[in-house]
C-alpha cells in the first residue's frame, strides 16, 4: 500500500439526523490525559417566573476530543473565520475578534 493510501481518511458519511447544538459560548475547557473537553453554554429564559423571566446560563453540551483533534479544530476554525472576514488583529477601529467593516 502506498503512503498516500495509509494516510487517507475514511469516507465521511453524512447523517441528516445528527444533533445540531446551538451555543453562545464555551463555558470552560478541561484536559484529562490529553482528552480535551469543551463545555458549551447558551442563554435561556426562565418562563416559570414572572414575565420577562430571568436569564440563566445553561450547559447545552460538551465536546470531547483527543488533543490533536481539538488542535485541528481550533486551527481550522480560526482559518475559516479569517477567510470569512473576521479580524483578529488589534488595529484601531477593529476590536479583537470583530468582523471587518
Amino acid at each position: 500500500m502506498s503512503d498516500a493510501g495509509k494516510n487517507a481518511l475514511p469516507k465521511l458519511l453524512d447523517d441528516p439526523k445528527a444533533p445540531e447544538i446551538y451555543a453562545v459560548a464555551a463555558a470552560g475547557f478541561f484536559n484529562a490525559n490529553g482528552v480535551i473537553s469543551i463545555t458549551l453554554e447558551s442563554a435561556r429564559a426562565d418562563h416559570t417566573a414572572k414575565s420577562p423571566g430571568p436569564i440563566n446560563r445553561v450547559v447545552v453540551g460538551r465536546l470531547v476530543m483527543p488533543a490533536a483533534g481539538a488542535q485541528a479544530l481550533a486551527v481550522g476554525l480560526f482559518d475559516f473565520m479569517e477567510k470569512q472576514g473576521f479580524n483578529f488583529k488589534n488595529e484601531p477601529g477593529n476590536p479583537p475578534g470583530g468582523a471587518k467593516k
